[in-house]
């Protein structure tokens, strides 16, 4: 892998056409991460932003190779998440209403006696459908993040980690653990999420389910996974 081996430095020229090259990276990440950006930074940011963390990453690793997608893949979006964190992604008000929220779910958990719709939800605070929405695509996109800060044991950001032999092969086999864990319908929504690199309106097109319940779905597997791990 070349992020291993001795970086030969790219000329202006390779820079320009391997940026062309990766461009469709650059545009599925900002695809993902945009219905949750909106509150803070506009598209065209967010692909400057997603541009600039793929060229970093052709100029750390050198030439592309087999390996480079996992890794361009990992800078990229680590690059506009953290950018999002500086503009203060989730704002104080928002946080606020967020912990309500989650105080209203664990309550009508126990109440209810299984996690509430998002109705049930919605009837119980009595807030807008809009308002609800943006709940759950905020705490899926936290718990994604979780899940992706997870991922970066997988070997794929494993030269930047610091992470030795013995820690990666336990975490690699600790999160194959996990995943094998899930439901077959929670399987495919990751699948179609990281493999297929599918937005979450995309993957409740294919699966027939609203946007938030699966925003609900991802929230439980990050929620399953992390579980192994502590």
């Amino acid at each position: 892998m070349s992020v291993f081996n001795e970086v030969t430095e790219l000329t202006a020229q390779e820079e320009s056409r391997y940026l062309q090259q990766w461009l469709p990276l650059v545009k599925r990440v900002v695809r993902q991460l945009a219905a949750q950006a909106d509150a803070v930074m506009d598209r065209e940011d967010l692909e400057q932003i997603a541009l600039m963390g793929l060229l970093e990453s052709l100029r750390r690793y050198g030439h592309p190779d087999d390996h480079f997608a996992g890794y361009a893949l990992q800078r990229v979006r680590g690059a506009v998440l953290d950018q999002l964190r500086l503009h203060d992604w989730r704002p104080r008000r928002l946080r606020q209403k967020t912990h309500k929220i989650n105080d209203a779910v664990r309550e009508l958990t126990r109440t209810l006696g299984h996690e509430p719709s998002e109705e049930e939800l919605r009837k119980h605070l009595d807030l807008s459908h809009e308002e609800i929405h943006e709940y759950l695509l905020l705490e899926s996109a936290s718990a994604m993040e979780s899940f992706d800060d997870l991922l970066a044991g997988d070997g794929l950001g494993s030269a930047l980690s610091g992470r030795n032999l013995e820690e990666e092969i336990s975490i690699q086999r600790t999160l194959k653990i996990a995943l094998s864990s899930l439901a077959e319908r929670e399987q495919l929504i990751l699948s179609l999420y990281y493999q297929h690199e599918m937005s979450l309106k995309e993957i409740a097109h294919v699966l027939e389910l609203t946007e938030a319940r699966v925003c609900q779905i991802n929230k439980k597997i990050a929620e399953k996974i992390k579980q192994f791990f502590e």
